[in-house]
């Protein structure tokens, strides 16, 4: 007897379904950038493949375009960079909690998180 164990995702919901390769396929769509993605559309991120603070910060009028995000999951890459207070404090002050971790981990966990409805988005720096 077998188990199935994948999360149900939502109807309309983006789910990030390959990563690597520098390379992502979200929802059947190829990007080869990093993007954006939000429960029901994907962004490119127009950023260089080693954010810095401006960059970050500059997902902050994005994420409130797009409303209702509590939760940013910052895939880095493979290498995690610690994020400045700086970075904590201004996304705090929106009332986003931001957390970085590598992109693999960020690709995971947006899709656990998207199946249990939670509003949540992925900022993400594609891999080897």
């Amino acid at each position: 007897m077998s188990l199935d164990i994948s999360p149900e995702i939502p109807v309309g919901r983006q789910i990030i379904q390959r990563y690597g390769e520098c390379r992502f396929v979200i929802s059947e769509l190829l990007y080869k950038c990093p993007v954006v993605v939000f429960s029901n559309k994907t962004n490119i991120w127009d950023v260089t493949l080693l954010p810095n603070d401006e960059s970050i910060l500059g997902l902050i009028p994005i994420i409130l375009d797009e409303g209702h995000v509590d939760l940013l999951l910052l895939g880095c890459g493979e290498v995690i960079s610690p994020l400045t207070e700086n970075i904590r404090s201004e996304f705090k002050k929106k009332n986003i909690i931001v957390e970085n971790m590598d992109t693999g981990a960020a690709c995971r966990t947006f899709n656990v998180l998207i199946a249990e409805d939670r509003r949540v988005a992925a900022a993400l720096i594609p891999v080897n």
